[in-house]
């Protein structure tokens, strides 16, 4: 397995395609956007820079890397020699059941076809190949090149012989591979986001503040991010993508996303990557200054 297919140049696109990369692999980063293409591969160089700069790799190991992807916008020509390709692109359904569709079509008959999605059912993608022993799911975290978990996905029909495959691959990236059954939300999130959640729900209710909520949940529970500063890095509209998702899923009201995170996303307050969210991002990247809206 020495090329892998990356779909979307986006924040998780281009962390994985930086990872694998990274360790040797050929990359193929695929998406339809050039400019979007473009800014991937202005992050992936600005990380290795940063990496460089605190000596953990060489300007060898710099350059190497980034020979190592190969772009694309055409996913014909893109994914056409992959052993492997992981679909990172925007957690749409119906989006991603294309993509596969496509990927079915353009792919050889013995390449793996994972999803990076964080929520949606590995089966139901699965459903629209004719391969779907070969599809599993493998969940990176955010930032990719750093975070060491990979959840991966078994769908109804994945085989053992595709996930020992996949198992391997992300050992020899450096990650830790956890087994995951395919229900809404897998592990991480099923977890997660009932969590951010219920920090909304205490928000919208009038409990406390912000930053009161998050520093109560980093000094008392020893999380190095407050939830709702988390909800602004992952994104709020993902957030509410994966809510839905698990209450679509299971139909249980403890699922159901809190009326002001639905505000907030319809008002495109998306959080660190519109600007807004609980807190205001216009002037310093990092969650300091708390929205006027919540103050």
């Amino acid at each position: 397995m020495e090329n892998v297919a990356v779909i979307g140049a986006g924040t998780m696109g281009n962390g994985i395609a930086h990872t694998f990369a990274q360790f040797d692999y050929k990359v193929q980063l695929i998406d339809i956007s050039q400019e979007n293409i473009d800014r991937g591969m202005a992050t992936i160089t600005k990380n290795l820079d940063r990496m460089v700069a605190k000596e953990k790799i060489s300007e060898d190991d710099k350059a190497r890397t980034l020979n190592n992807i190969t772009t694309f916008t055409s996913l014909e020509q893109g994914v056409k020699e992959a052993s492997l390709v992981i679909e990172a692109a925007t957690e749409n359904l119906d989006l991603k059941l294309k993509i596969f569709k496509d990927l079915e079509k353009f792919c050889p008959s013995n390449t793996i076809l994972a999803s990076n999605t964080s929520s949606i059912s590995i089966t139901q993608i699965a459903a629209v190949t004719s391969r779907p022993e070969m599809v599993i799911g493998m969940h990176f975290m955010n930032p990719v090149p750093i975070m060491k978990l990979v959840e991966i996905i078994k769908g109804y029909s994945t085989s053992d012989e595709t996930y020992k495959t996949v198992e391997e691959v992300s050992k020899k990236l450096n990650k830790v591979p956890v087994e995951v059954n395919d229900y809404p939300g897998f592990v991480a999130n099923r977890i997660l986001m009932p969590m951010i959640n219920e920090a909304i729900e205490t928000l919208y209710n009038g409990v406390a503040g912000v930053k009161e909520i998050d520093t109560v949940m980093m000094l008392g529970m020893a999380h190095p991010m407050g939830p709702l500063a988390l909800a602004d890095f992952i994104g709020l509209d993902v957030c509410l993508s994966i809510l839905n998702v698990m209450y679509d899923g299971f139909k249980n009201p403890k699922y159901a996303p809190c009326p002001l995170l639905v505000n907030m996303v319809m008002a495109g307050k998306k959080g660190a990557k519109s600007g807004e969210g609980f807190y205001d991002y216009s002037e310093n990247r990092k969650a300091e200054v708390v929205s006027s809206q919540f103050a």
